[in-house]
């Protein structure tokens, strides 16, 4: 009887987690109201030049996300009147569980039940609790000259991001920390993991151009601006990133893409 109840209970918290889960992630995706996302810093290599930059930012840096995103709203006839809005919370202390480059399908969901238990203890941000939050690890690029795969966790609404802390690396950070957050929202990538290159047509943000290379923007859930067959560099802005109808359709921006 014990061991029936037990089960009942916990089927019953599982239930209203998920039921939580979906409410949380439906209301995110309606685009009705302004989607809400804070970031959380991170000095992911305890360097004091990391440290440095981490406290020079202000919520103001992170503003042409949410213009960006604003700006490509409504060029798919989203009417919100802002459709994204970014604060800033104070650096975490600690470091996040870490996510394996090639993870079996179990690691991927150990990693994702240790990641939302991190976030949750470590979500003592001032303010309304956000739709989405993203932890960005700041590298300092002396230190390393890449950083390890970013993740975003759809069911979650979490991203966890890996960026540089310098100034010149700081419109590439915005794309990266755009692409994780649209992954929490539904949107896939659109490259190929083994080549970081663009998939035709979707990764491109003009599949319609001839010659189709070299592009001139990237689609942002492909990363990569498109200038030959077998090269494609990150672009510098937001500026040069669209967000192209196949991610529209996912994040709920178009019916079909």
């Amino acid at each position: 009887m014990w061991r029936t109840l037990r089960i009942a209970l916990l089927l019953l918290v599982l239930a209203t987690v998920a039921l939580g889960a979906w409410r949380a992630q439906s209301r995110a995706t309606s685009w009705i109201n302004t989607l809400h996302v804070t970031i959380y810093p991170i000095n992911a290599d305890g360097r004091d030049a990391t440290a440095r930059h981490i406290a020079q930012l202000s919520a103001r840096d992170f503003e042409p996300i949410a213009e960006w995103l604003g700006s490509e709203a409504q060029r798919y006839g989203i009417s919100t009147l802002k459709p994204l809005a970014i604060t800033l919370a104070p650096p975490r202390q600690g470091l996040p569980p870490q996510p394996l480059r090639h993870p079996s399908a179990w690691e991927a969901i150990v990693w994702s039940l240790q990641m939302r238990y991190w976030a949750w203890r470590n979500d003592d941000s001032p303010g309304p609790r956000p739709d989405v939050r993203l932890f960005v690890q700041y590298h300092d690029p002396a230190l390393q000259a890449s950083v390890q795969h970013s993740v975003g966790l759809e069911k979650g609404l979490i991203g966890l991001a890996n960026v540089f802390a310098s100034r010149v690396d700081h419109g590439g950070n915005l794309m990266v920390i755009a692409h994780e957050m649209l992954h929490t929202v539904g949107a896939t990538d659109k490259y190929d993991p083994a080549t970081l290159m663009p998939r035709f047509p979707d990764g491109y943000a003009d599949p319609d151009q001839r010659p189709a290379t070299p592009q001139s923007r990237a689609e942002i859930m492909a990363g990569r601006i498109p200038l030959t067959p077998e090269r494609a560099d990150v672009p510098v802005s937001l500026r040069y990133v669209i967000v192209g109808p196949a991610t529209a359709a996912e994040i709920g921006w178009l019916r079909t893409p």
